[in-house]
């Protein structure tokens, strides 16, 4: 028997719509990993990028546990000396609230080539509002797993 191995020709893309109200973010950022990695695919092959496309609306709604709103720091350095810049997650929330979803689920994704690949597949807006309507998303459920 012959181990099968998936081709980036074979492959279909799918486009997966997740609504992020009222979500925590961990368990949020791995559903979404899954999705771009194609781990739910059955024709999941490591090396080959088949993951879906993931839009990911209401951003500015998600929820974290605990005292994470006060305690976890977002940082980041301008390579100058002094350049360190930390912000609070409620301070980043109030900023930047798609960015959060996007740090969260590239430290899940491999770091690589084909991590960075993947990661362009994920697209997050704050509102309910999403541009990609065209590629006709599929609503994707957390607690169903799966389509709607």
């Amino acid at each position: 028997m012959k181990t099968y191995s998936a081709k980036q020709s074979e492959l279909e893309q799918t486009c997966w719509l997740i609504d992020a109200k009222g979500q925590t973010l961990g368990r949020l950022s791995t559903v979404i990993a899954n999705l771009l990695r194609g781990k739910l695919n059955p024709q999941y092959t490591p090396h080959v990028n088949c993951g879906a496309m993931v839009i990911v609306v209401n951003a500015s709604e998600i929820q974290v546990t605990g005292k994470k709103p006060v305690q976890k720091l977002y940082r980041r350095h301008s390579g100058y000396p002094g350049g360190l810049r930390t912000l609070t997650f409620n301070e980043m929330h109030q900023k930047k609230p798609e960015k959060i979803i996007e740090i969260a689920v590239k430290g899940m994704l491999p770091k690589t080539s084909l991590g960075h690949q993947q990661l362009l597949k994920l697209k997050v807006f704050a509102g309910p509002e999403h541009t990609h309507q065209a590629q006709k998303p599929l609503v994707y459920d957390i607690q169903k797993g799966g389509a709607q």
